[in-house]
Parts: C-alpha cells; structure tokens; sequence
C-alpha cells in the first residue's frame, strides 16, 4: 500500500534546458515519508470508524451521528491531501 501511495503523489515536473536546444527533461519528486505515513493512518483510521458505524447499527440498531461525523471529516482530509498533492 506504501509504495502505491508513493506513485500516486510523486510528482513529474518539466524542466526546460536553454543549452541543449530546447529539450525537456522530466524530474520526479518523491512525496514526504510523513505524508504517506500519515495517509495510511487516515486510511486505517477510516476503516476502523467504519466498522465501527456497522456494529453500531447491527447491535444497538441506531444511527450515531458522531461516529457519521467523524468518517466524513476524515473522507474530508484525505480528499484534501490528495487535490492538494496533484495541482
């Protein structure tokens, strides 16, 4: 999962050469090792409040609006990360 989340946020950037007529060389830049960290522990975390919500629903058999808040505020986060990381 590491290294997917690894390609997904590298970026590509064209760097143009003056000397050598014009060409474009293309250079990658790796993302942070915190940032692919902190991705899989929105992700975990994510999962988790999500089974949490169906036990939740299964056993007491209502619906919890904190635990909906919180999986959308997270959703919410790691959209974000990943609009940011792509422009």
């Amino acid at each position: 999962m590491k290294q997917l989340l690894r390609k997904l946020f590298t970026k590509k950037i064209a760097i143009h050469s003056e000397k050598e007529n014009k060409k474009i060389r293309y250079t990658t830049i790796p993302p942070s090792e915190r940032l692919v960290t902190g991705i899989i522990f929105a992700i975990a975390s994510l999962t988790g409040l999500i089974v949490l919500a169906i036990a939740h629903l299964a056993f007491l058999k209502s619906w919890n609006s904190e635990i909906f808040a919180a999986i959308t505020s997270i959703i919410g986060t790691i959209l974000g990360v990943f609009i940011s990381q792509k422009t």
